[in-house]
């Protein structure tokens, strides 16, 4: 199955420790358009996480709102890891 996994995180954040194979788009970068989720089907699964599941959670919003469509807000690093690797 193809899975993507997105730290919304700050870039400082994400840098002091991540999951594993995750990438970094802030939600400022979402809003811009993400352009590092340009060739991703609509369709693929996108697990989003921060620290409290809050800012996943507007991250999956503007997603959805970019029609992206098999969102999961994987609250934060330690509930993603142990759910989703």
């Amino acid at each position: 199955m193809n899975r993507i996994i997105i730290d919304v995180r700050e870039p400082s954040e994400y840098a002091s420790g991540h999951v594993q194979g995750a990438i970094n788009i802030p939600p400022s970068e979402l809003m811009s358009g993400a352009k590092a989720l340009d060739d991703v089907p609509k369709d693929t699964e996108i697990v989003l996480y921060c620290v409290s599941g809050s800012r996943s959670n507007v991250a999956k919003n503007i997603l959805q709102n970019m029609g992206f469509s098999n969102l999961v807000n994987g609250i934060n690093r330690q509930h993603v890891e142990s759910k989703y690797q």
